[in-house]
Order: C-alpha cells, then sequence, then structure tokens
C-alpha cells in the first residue's frame, strides 16, 4: 500500500494564479492505490504544481533534495514556496512520510553545485552520488547515479525525470523504480512527457487537461497514441509540417 493515498483539493477562488488552471477548477480527489503514479498533461496544466505542493508537505527543498538540503537561510531556498501547500489535503498510510526526495530537471544543475559546495568541507558527501561531483558526470550519469545512491526509502517525487535521460537511461530508471516498488519500500510520483516512462507495468496514470484531472491508461495518453503514430509513419508529418 502507497504512503501517499489521497490528494485533495478544494475549488480555489482566491484570486491568485491558481484559479487559472483548468485542471483544478472543481477541485481533486485523486485515489493512490500503487506505488508507482504519474502525472501527464500539457505544460501548464498543474501537474508540476501538484508536486510541489506534495514535496513542501513533506518538507523537502523545493530547488531540490529532502528534508536536509531544505535550508531556511541563503539564497538558494529562502522563500521558494508553492501557495497550493496552503490548500492541499493528503491522506498518509499510516502515518506522513518526509523521507525521500524532491527533484526537478530544471533545477538540477543548483542542486550539483549546492552539493559540490557542501563536499568542499565533507568531501564523503560524494560517495552519496557515484563518488564524484555530479557537474564531471554527464547530465544522464549523474541522474542514473543520483537515483542508484540516494533511492533507498520514502517518496520520491520527480518533475520530467526523463529530461536528462537517453532512451536506454529510462530504461535504466524503470528498473531502478521496480526494485524499489517491489520491496514496498518507496513510493513514485512522477510528473513526465514520456512516453516510455508511463509504460511502467502497475502503474496509475492522472491526466491533467482543460477538463479535470481523471484517471487514464498509457494508451489513452496523447503522449504514447501521438507518438507511436509518429514512429509509424514519420514521412506522413514531416510532409505536412514542411509543406
Amino acid at each position: 500500500m502507497p504512503f501517499l493515498s489521497r490528494i485533495s483539493l478544494p475549488s480555489i477562488h482566491d484570486g491568485s494564479y491558481l484559479q487559472h488552471i483548468p485542471s483544478f477548477s472543481n477541485g481533486l480527489r485523486l485515489e493512490l492505490k500503487n506505488n508507482v503514479t504519474f502525472f501527464v498533461g500539457e505544460n501548464g496544466s498543474g501537474k508540476s504544481t501538484v508536486l510541489e505542493a506534495i514535496a513542501e508537505h513533506c518538507g523537502f527543498s523545493l530547488r531540490g533534495g529532502n528534508r536536509n538540503h531544505n535550508l531556511k537561510t541563503g539564497w538558494r531556498f529562502e522563500g521558494y514556496e508553492t501557495p497550493l501547500a496552503d490548500y492541499l489535503q493528503l491522506g498518509w498510510t499510516p502515518k506522513r512520510i518526509t523521507e525521500g526526495f524532491f527533484m526537478r530537471a530544471e533545477s538540477f544543475f543548483n542542486f550539483a553545485s549546492y552539493i559540490d559546495e557542501l563536499a568542499v568541507d565533507d568531501g564523503r558527501i560524494l560517495r552519496a552520488y557515484g563518488g564524484r561531483s555530479l557537474h564531471e558526470q554527464s547530465h544522464g550519469e549523474s541522474f542514473l547515479n543520483l537515483f542508484n545512491n540516494q533511492f533507498e526509502s520514502g517518496i520520491y517525487i520527480l518533475d520530467e525525470p526523463e529530461a536528462a535521460l537517453s532512451p536506454s537511461r529510462i530504461l535504466a530508471f524503470m528498473a531502478v523504480i521496480n526494485t524499489l516498488d517491489k520491496s514496498g519500500r518507496a513510493q513514485f510520483l512522477i510528473a513526465t512527457h514520456s512516453p516510455m516512462l508511463i509504460c511502467y507495468p502497475g502503474a496509475t496514470i492522472y491526466q491533467f487537461d482543460d477538463t479535470g484531472v481523471r484517471e487514464t491508461t498509457y494508451q489513452d495518453t496523447e503522449h504514447y497514441s501521438l507518438t507511436k503514430s509518429f514512429l509509424d509513419n514519420p514521412a506522413v508529418y514531416l510532409r505536412h509540417l514542411m509543406e
């Protein structure tokens, strides 16, 4: 059974940008039945905003990291929070989890720099990231080293992790997910555009769009159907686009 079992949100009418996100217009009530849940939808549909709010409830740094990286002073994290956290209601089984990690691909560079700064005083810190600076590794290599060395137990909240991963490394990442999923020690909440990643067996997929948020299957997502249709006959799409 997943640690986080329910995500609820009332309809918001506070004058903020939140009330203009269509997927939130009728509020949310999402039941999480599995250890792996994907949020899919266009940019701006609200999926990343929900992940941020969950991460804040867990005490994770919204710049990326776990609760130990959530510094209250310093330029990186000061004042960085999401207003959605005040509205979001979470149901935990049996209690709130504060172990885990929040990672967003777009802020990984700053996170890597932060780890390097810590390593100046204690080089042992790099052992948790493959033994050398994340900046000295390729983007994909550093992401996988983070996953392989940091992911053990807890809740892992990831925003578009595929941005740093080649197709073969997406498969390697899915193997990491599977090991922890089967152990029962970890839960994954992942916002993604990857048609490969959402094929993970047994995962729950929630579609964010103008009609709200609904559960779907990977075959019914635009990510999968459009990618498959394009790869089946790229010439048709390219001819239409270029003529």
